[in-house]
């Protein structure tokens, strides 16, 4: 009489297991590299410009991203120092560094939408240019370079969201340590070595010993 059971096959979820944790830890890296370069290159670039009138004529302001605000540049500096710090650490630390990376990135991505419409540093070069400390910038326009830096916030934010749900099955730094972090047993080659042997004869006298004692 055959008997049927409704108990999974335990090894039928290993395969999607592993890949789906290949797939993420590449999803990731790539991610938080690209996102990490994207803000800091959208930070180096022109976010506002303007005009100030200066002895009765326009003066044009412009202002970079990390005139606006430093805070992304920092912060992408920070996600990608947390990838890296991924594969540095196990269990709970891990769980720890990537809710860092992920929250870079949501700083990023705030700091970036905040600063898309700020005009503080353009108004503090209109007054250094006019001598009026209460003088603003006119004309104000800003770029999409703020926007391209929430994107980049945004894909930190993706590798550390990743890195939350499937970094338990990504390896770690070290190699000489098997996943449940016991190290690997070392060989011993000399043990198998014929004494007899000329090789073995020579390493004998160069480690001090006698090879025709008993």
């Amino acid at each position: 009489m055959e008997y049927v059971t409704a108990v999974p096959h335990p090894r039928s979820e290993a395969p999607g297991s592993a890949r789906a944790g290949r797939m993420s830890l590449a999803v990731a890296l790539l991610c938080g590299a690209v996102g990490a370069a994207v803000a800091l290159l959208a930070t180096r670039q022109r976010w506002s410009e303007g005009t100030a009138t200066v002895a009765g004529g326009p003066f044009p302001l412009t202002a970079k991203g990390s005139d606006v605000t430093g805070v992304p540049a920092s912060l992408a500096i920070v996600g990608l120092a947390a990838l890296v710090a991924v594969f540095a650490v196990r269990r709970a630390g891990r769980f720890m560094v990537a809710g860092l990376l992920a929250l870079s990135g949501a700083g990023t991505v705030a700091a970036a939408l905040l600063g898309a419409s700020d005009s503080t540093a353009l108004d503090e070069q209109a007054a250094r240019a006019s001598g009026d400390t209460s003088a603003t910038v006119q004309a104000l326009t800003h770029t999409a370079w703020p926007y391209v830096a929430a994107v980049g916030g945004a894909l930190l934010l993706l590798a550390g969201l990743l890195a939350l749900r499937y970094g338990r099955m990504w390896p770690g730094m070290s190699g000489r340590y098997e996943r449940n972090g016991t190290p690997r047993p070392r060989r011993r080659a000399e043990a198998a070595g014929d004494p007899d042997r000329p090789e073995e004869l020579w390493k004998a006298l160069d480690r001090g010993e006698d090879p025709t004692g008993a």
